[in-house]
């Protein structure tokens, strides 16, 4: 995906230079190909998927990897003989299906904050910039990586209140550098639930379900439903802890029973925090305001539903803008807010006050 979480915007840096020469493939000094760059910068996330590899990936030399994530043989078991029957129950629920998805720069482990937030960006290149990708020839290229993340994020939040988030471990990976086909390092898994909750991941893979839902809405209305569906579910796991008397009304009118309500009240009031089990390879140093707000504008931009509106322009804070990364997203919020207005109102809405 990125080395250090610095370059996970290269393909999309290629679509939007595209995008500014208005779709025409241009040099610059007679040297520069973007329609080659645009290319290579989609093959370089296809060179990163995991899992049961498609007939026509296009870097032949890749091969199937990861087939067991998240399976039986993936889960160390303690070196005892005998188990309880609670601890044989807990085990079972652990076994998921965690094939697929992207790996992690030159490494062999898959990180959910990182991989969601690169899906997110992706899919924002195919909605705003999508008659350049098909004059490149590369739209069901993106398409397909788009889908290739939002698979196994569906897989990942596959058990309610539960999102699987990593698999691999960092450490040993990286003392050992070697093709994923023949890696022989632990497929450590991790998750976030109720007891170790992790809202900036949580936020992005939201947002990343949302934004993918209006890529495949034209084309495949079910599958875009169901990323809907599990968006929305996500984003209960992280929405702030206190609703005011508005806040309540609003998810009444949108059909929620007083059970889910209460449930999500609970969830987010008693669970909520930051998630640091990807240090120190991907701390969240900013916090996770800007990744709900990020998601709450995914799932507006969406569903065009106020609930989502009204969180954004009452749970906008003061904050330094000076990046839009991995790990901070105000920014781009603000781009897809600039000219989203509120009702009865002529101004944009604003992130920060």
């Amino acid at each position: 995906m990125t080395i250090h979480g610095r370059e996970n915007l290269t393909a999309t840096i290629a679509v939007a230079a595209l995008a500014l020469f208005g779709g025409l493939f241009i040099s610059v000094d007679g040297t520069f190909d973007y329609k080659d760059a645009l290319t290579k910068s989609i093959i370089f996330l296809e060179t990163q998927r995991s899992g049961k590899l498609p007939p026509n990936h296009r870097p032949a030399w890749r091969e199937d990897s990861g087939l067991q994530d998240g399976k039986l043989m993936s889960v160390r078991l303690p070196a005892t003989s005998c188990f309880s029957f609670s601890f044989i129950m807990r085990f079972v629920d652990m076994q998921v299906d965690l094939v697929g998805g992207y790996y992690d720069a030159g490494d062999n482990v898959k990180y959910g904050f990182p991989m969601s937030f690169t899906v997110t960006t992706l899919a924002w290149n195919a909605i705003f910039y999508k008659s350049e990708l098909q004059a490149a020839g590369e739209l069901g290229n993106a398409e397909a990586g788009i889908r290739w993340g939002t698979d196994f994020f569906l897989k990942a939040a596959a058990k309610k209140n539960k999102l699987y988030v990593q698999v691999g471990d960092p450490v040993l990976d990286h003392q050992c550098w070697v093709r994923p086909e023949i890696m022989e390092t632990p497929r450590t898994v991790l998750m976030i639930d109720e007891n170790t909750p992790g809202t900036e991941i949580a936020a992005e893979t939201s947002a990343a379900m949302a934004s993918a839902s209006m890529v495949f809405r034209a084309t495949d209305k079910a599958y875009s439903r169901r990323l809907l569906n599990k968006a929305k579910l996500v984003s209960q796991i992280i929405l702030p802890p206190c609703y005011s008397v508005q806040h309540l009304r609003h998810f009444f009118s949108e059909h929620l029973s007083v059970a889910s309500l209460w449930q999500l009240f609970q969830f987010a009031k008693d669970h909520k925090g930051t998630y640091d089990g990807e240090c120190p390879f991907y701390c969240s140093f900013s916090g996770y305001n800007d990744e709900l707000l990020w998601a709450a504008t995914w799932l507006y931009m969406a569903t065009k539903r106020q609930v989502y509106l009204q969180y954004i322009t009452e749970e906008a804070i003061s904050a330094n803008v000076n990046e839009f990364s991995w790990d901070l997203k105000y920014a781009g919020a603000q781009i897809l807010l600039s000219k989203v207005s509120q009702p009865n109102c002529s101004s944009p809405v604003n992130l920060t006050h």
